[in-house]
């Protein structure tokens, strides 16, 4: 009989946290809460004892007693990502908050069971939390424990934690806090709250942190406090930048280049070119400006539309000796092409080219444009010219600009030409590259080479609609060009280039230069035609119907809109609350202001003060509905029927006739209500408090089943 071999012993499952220590004949392994080992002998099972007693080393999360899935505040597998990276002790701290969802007693009870956090352990916890409350209570109590204190370690993950969760404010409290608790704060920890403010651009909170710092008697550093001039230059407090510059000297600190940057920087950002000289005549004694902070100036300047200052600096750039570079050449012709001053640039760029220098392609493209802009389409072309000679390709700006500068001066011949270029380069024209060609071939009515074009862009697979939708806003800007675009309009109609869009276009046109008439009309042609009307069309009807005193159909478009589960649009809104006030329909003018205010983001100023004058009206005291009149009017919107009828309705609702009265009389002495409409408000007034009254009486009479006496009544007095 062959020997046999010994038993087998049966593997346990091998429970490891982290990462394991790697080794020479085992490298790295990224396990999670247990290891991918697995038992020679699956019939064997482990079997774990129940402890009388509670030990971290028996405590698992994923068991039946402690992971139910009634008792989750987040998803497991986002805990399980999170513990990966926590320690034992963190991972069941955590795993109680979870369970839990909130600081109680239960909570407690799981912490008293560790022998004790430590620091480290309560900045682990820290950082994985998610719940500021919960981060501040386990703060507190790990302050607590018997012979703990918290380290530095502790508080800056604290305020990490509490500025994570939105909870800033209370991060500024930390010095405070440690004070309190015996460790006077460092430079380190300030560091750390005015980073976190001014990466959110905060500057008036790192002014307060910095103020805080003084109190506590930390000087900053040189770096701390050019974060600190930084921030409050870039947040446009330059008055506080230069009061921390004064502490800065006074400090005895040297300043280094960054500082003379930033003040540099702030300066020209808020105007002050003479100071600004001034700061840079005292960064030469330190040190030479190099191109690099001339071209940062620059850029400066650009961003605010001080041309006359960049040429100064520019100046002063050739007084140091300083040779500009390719970027710094770029940002200033950029510039002066944008702003009206191509000449100049031209010079430079001449300039510039003298030198050798390398021109970039957005230089000859500023100037190409900026010569087009000043009518010299001649020299944008030459520039096109010199351009591709020195072996530049041309981009679609640039032929978009001479299109447009051959068709300014009346040229489209030449316009095509380039816009056959364009496709034989296989730069993709667009619309915006043939609406020139387009308006010039419809003030010339050469409608034939209209739907040439049409006809080419519909080949290139351009949205045809969706262009000439472009290409009839443009028209329109100019009222002149209203007649010329509705006859484009009719002759495309007839060949089939039509759309909504188009339409809604041409009714905003119409009504906007009077012709409310023809924008009916139009209205009417798109109902009866094949297309639907959206919500915008609905929406210039209504202003149109409200025009001509027709509120009953503008109330019937109205409709439409919600039917559709739309919303108008607030000119459309303001436009029906007006005549539905004119016609005495003030609890439906009423209704329509809350309705605009709850669906739209921003709703008319007049229609949030309407609201404010019928709640102030409860009060029954004219003085205090005038007031916020007057609050209104400081705001720049002058009262209208909207505010009057709102006056009407809050006194019938909530005050009496007689401080109504009072109200309007007040509008009358300012002259904000002629004497005739005084009169007219305070008959609607009086008409509105009876139709009110009866609608009490009526509601009484149905509440105590009165009604059919009344009714009988009234048909007994028919009778007589």
């Amino acid at each position: 009989m062959p020997p046999q071999p010994p038993p087998r012993k049966p593997t346990n499952l091998y429970f490891f946290y982290g990462k394991r220590k790697p080794s020479q004949n085992r490298p790295t392994v990224y396990g999670g809460l247990i290891s991918n080992r697995q038992t020679l002998n699956p019939k064997t099972t482990p079997h774990h004892p129940t402890p009388s007693n509670f030990s971290l080393n028996n405590w698992y999360p994923d068991t039946q007693n402690h992971l139910k899935p009634t008792q989750f505040n987040t998803p497991s597998h986002k805990f399980f990502q999170i513990g990966q990276r926590l320690s034992p002790i963190s991972r069941y701290i955590f795993d109680s908050f979870r369970k839990h969802r909130k600081w109680c007693p239960e909570v407690v009870s799981d912490l008293s069971r560790l022998r004790r956090v430590n620091p480290d352990i309560v900045a682990e916890v820290l950082k994985a939390s998610d719940d500021p409350v919960i981060c501040s209570k386990f703060f507190h109590w790990a302050g607590k424990q018997k012979g703990y204190q918290h380290t530095y370690i502790s508080y800056n993950a604290f305020a990490y934690a509490l500025y994570r969760l939105n909870r800033f404010r209370a991060a500024d409290q930390l010095p405070e806090l440690m004070h309190m608790q015996g460790r006077l704060p460092s430079e380190k920890q300030f560091e750390i709250l005015i980073r976190l403010h001014g990466d959110n651009g905060r500057g008036l909170r790192v002014y307060y942190v910095y103020e805080k710092m003084k109190k506590f008697g930390v000087k900053p550093r040189v770096f701390l406090y050019n974060r600190i001039m930084d921030t409050l230059v870039k947040t446009g407090h330059l008055d506080l930048a230069l009061s921390v510059y004064d502490d800065f000297k006074k400090d005895g600190l040297v300043e280094e280049t960054v500082t003379y940057m930033i003040l540099v920087k702030g300066l020209c950002r808020s105007g002050k070119i003479d100071e600004m000289f001034e700061v840079l005549s005292r960064m030469r004694r330190l040190c030479k400006p190099d191109v690099f902070a001339y071209t940062a100036m620059i850029r400066v300047l650009v961003a605010e539309g001080n041309l006359d200052a960049c040429l100064r600096v520019w100046d002063e750039m050739r007084v140091d000796h300083v040779e500009p570079d390719a970027m710094a050449y770029t940002t200033l012709i950029s510039a002066l092409c944008k702003g009206g001053r191509v000449d100049k640039a031209y010079k430079f760029f001449k300039s510039m080219k003298n030198k050798g220098g390398l021109i970039d392609r957005a230089i000859y493209s500023s100037l190409v444009e900026g010569f087009v802009v000043d009518g010299k389409v001649g020299s944008a072309l030459d520039l096109l010219k010199d351009m591709t000679d020195c072996g530049y390709r041309a981009d679609l700006c640039v032929y978009n600009s001479l299109i447009k500068g051959f068709c300014n001066i009346k040229q489209v011949e030449k316009a095509f030409k380039l816009f056959r270029v364009t496709i034989n380069e296989g730069l993709q024209p667009d619309f915006t590259t043939v609406i020139p060609m387009l308006e010039s071939y419809a003030e010339s009515r050469e409608m034939d080479m209209f739907r040439s074009l049409l006809s080419e862009m519909n080949k290139l697979g351009a949205p045809i609609l969706d262009g000439l939708s472009l290409f009839f806003s443009l028209m329109v800007e100019r009222e002149d060009r209203l007649p010329l675009t509705l006859m484009v309009f009719e002759d495309l109609k007839i060949k089939g280039y039509c759309s909504i869009p188009m339409y809604n276009i041409l009714l905003e046109a119409l009504y906007k230069n009077g012709r409310t008439q023809e924008a009916l009309s139009l209205f009417r042609e798109i109902k009866s035609s094949n297309f639907t009307p959206d919500s915008t069309t609905y929406s210039h009807a209504i202003m149109c119907f409200v025009d001509v005193s027709d509120v009953k159909e503008a109330c019937s478009c109205y409709n439409r809109i919600i039917e559709a589960d739309s919303i108008p649009s607030i000119d459309a809104y303001r436009s029906l609350v007006k005549g539905l006030c004119k016609m005495g329909e003030i609890d439906a003018a009423v209704s329509l202001v809350q309705d605009c205010l709850a669906n739209v983001t921003s709703g008319p100023t007049e229609f949030k003060y309407t609201l404010t004058v019928i709640h102030t009206c409860k009060s029954n005291d004219a003085e205090k509905v005038v007031e916020v009149v007057n609050e209104m009017i400081d705001q720049g919107c002058q009262p209208d029927e909207i505010i009057f009828c709102a006056v009407i309705s809050g006194m019938c609702k909530h005050g009496t006739i007689e401080e109504g009265r009072k109200v309007f009389s007040s509008f009358g002495e300012r002259k904000l209500l002629s004497e005739a409409n005084v009169i007219l408000y305070d008959d609607m007034l009086i008409e509105h408090m009876k139709k009110k009254t009866a609608d009490l009486v009526v509601s009484g009479l149905k509440f105590f089943g009165l009604e059919s006496k009344l009714k009988a009544k009234g048909c007994t007095l028919l009778s007589n």
